[in-house]
């Protein structure tokens, strides 16, 4: 059979380096993701003319080169989303939380929303519909724009883009006020009323978080998942100091906080910020 259809091996030694590399790097834990690395590398390591492991992790611990960097984190995490995912999130979003800070922000008319690991957009542009929908006329009275952030350039450069294929089940009123339907017939492009309410950034969430405000809202949805237990922690304590007296983080169903005196349960896979010391 031909070599291009064969895995490259990874020794045991240069595998624990990637592990590490990528965990220190990224708070990515690929301890137990062996078969996955050299199923999901080895075609493009080949095109690149590698012919083992060793010599390409060689060029990256040395180089840190941006692109092979950006190549192993899309080829070992999965970027997909799409449009309202996990409905019941934006209904709670748009129908308590966003009553909840009209109220308090009824002065500044700031409010402060951060879509934590917003692959390819989908999320942050939902949320930026349901701003225009709960505020309507009054919209431009307020800034609700949403801090978007990926440590993907790829997933960056398809959710500044903004064209889809908008699922089945999106609002039927949704699409006509916030998307402008391409030639193609099939995919559409996010309306400028929508993009302009979005601000992009490259971010590793494994920084220290400091923007300019507290936020009212973080939605990390589907990004814990490639963490380990104290990588999470440490994450949900640096969400926790960013987030506003009351602000609530909004985590995928198939994510869990564990036993957290931090925050308590405000719906499935939503929670409040507790002040410190406070039991539930």
């Amino acid at each position: 059979m031909d070599m291009m259809f064969h895995d490259l091996t990874i020794t045991d030694a240069d595998f624990q380096r990637l592990v590490r590399f990528i965990h220190e790097n990224y708070g990515i834990d690929l301890s137990k993701k062996r078969q996955l690395i050299t199923s999901r590398l080895s075609q493009s390591l080949k095109s690149k003319g590698y012919h083992d492991f060793k010599s390409f992790l060689e060029h990256l611990f040395t180089t840190k080169d941006p692109q092979d960097l950006e190549l192993v984190l899309n080829k070992l995490t999965t970027n997909y989303t799409y449009f309202l995912r996990e409905k019941d999130h934006f209904t709670f979003f748009q129908n308590t939380v966003l009553p909840e800070l009209a109220q308090r922000h009824q002065k500044d008319k700031v409010l402060s929303i951060w879509s934590a690991g917003c692959s390819s957009g989908e999320e942050p542009y939902t949320l930026s519909m349901c701003l225009k929908e709960y505020f309507g006329a009054q919209a431009s009275q307020w800034d609700t724009r949403v801090l978007a952030t990926d440590i993907s350039q790829q997933a960056m450069a398809k959710a500044k883009a903004a064209v889809y294929q908008p699922p089945a089940d999106m609002p039927s009123s949704w699409l006509r006020r916030y998307f402008v339907k391409e030639k193609s017939g099939t995919e559409y492009t996010v309306a400028p009323l929508i993009r302009d309410n979005v601000i992009f950034r490259t971010f590793n969430l494994m920084d220290p978080i400091r923007f300019r405000l507290k936020f009212d809202v973080i939605f990390c949805r589907n990004v814990m998942i490639y963490f380990d237990q104290a990588t999470r922690d440490a994450l949900v304590r640096r969400f926790y100091d960013a987030l506003h007296p009351t602000g609530y983080l909004f985590i995928s169903h198939s994510e869990s906080l564990g036993q957290t005196r931090l925050f308590r349960t405000a719906a499935p896979a939503v929670y409040q910020k507790l002040p410190l010391g406070t039991h539930q």
